[in-house]
């Protein structure tokens, strides 16, 4: 699996992350959800550069241009809650293409800090043959889009799979490499070094669920 980092060079994503780091800006969730969602339009560009073209004859108000246009049937699947303003960002640049929503969260059997993903709702159209683009903004140990992919196996075998995230760490990055077919490429604005013994990322941003919508109740 390829992996594009984005603020490997600098660019005005740098101030989107900086601003979802920072704890006083952060509070705003409206800037939050904003910011998120503008790395996924930023990621879009990036990717929409790795998509097959054909060349489209169009009619102008002075005559015929001939302009190359996407071709590949694009599914983009969002986890479920913090990947909703990320799959907006996506969307904002492929507009036309097929959605998907899948849950994935993190269950805590015995209420101490070890747990397991699990995937309770899925609704998809196929995948066979079509180009799945995979958005979560935190890519913590990589076990959400490792589950992720497995049920959404019933829906078909893509022909190209991008996962598309904000922040993720070393270890969870490695992971998926492990997991992920040869054609996946992940495109993410940063990595960091660190997870913490809940399986945080540090220095991470907190918990982005919670911070785009409001705190939840622990289950």
């Amino acid at each position: 699996m390829e992996v594009q980092e984005i603020l490997k060079t600098n660019s005005i994503a740098n101030r989107f992350i900086s601003q979802l780091r920072d704890t006083g800006i952060q509070k705003d969730r409206m800037r939050f959800r904003r910011n998120i969602e503008r790395l996924g339009e930023i990621m879009s560009y990036e990717l929409s550069k790795e998509l097959e073209y054909e060349k489209m004859e169009i009619t102008t108000p002075l005559g015929r241009s001939v302009v190359p246009e996407p071709k590949n049937e694009i599914v983009i699947c969002s986890i479920l809650r913090a990947g909703l303003p990320l799959h907006q960002g996506i969307l904002n640049y492929f507009d036309d293409a097929e959605n998907s929503f899948i849950s994935a969260y993190r269950h805590h059997p015995n209420n101490d800090e070890k747990f397991e993903i699990l995937v309770e709702y899925l609704a998809s159209p196929s995948l066979e043959g079509k180009t799945l683009i995979l958005a979560d903004p935190m890519l913590a140990t990589g076990r959400s889009f490792v589950n992720v992919l497995k049920a959404l196996e019933p829906m078909g075998k893509p022909a190209k799979i991008h996962l598309v995230s904000v922040i993720g760490s070393d270890e969870g990055v490695k992971y998926l490499k492990t997991e992920f077919p040869e054609n996946s490429k992940l495109w993410i604005a940063t990595i960091d070094h660190e997870l913490d013994k809940n399986g945080y990322i540090v220095p991470g941003l907190g918990d982005a669920g919670d911070l785009c919508y409001g705190n939840k109740m622990q289950h």
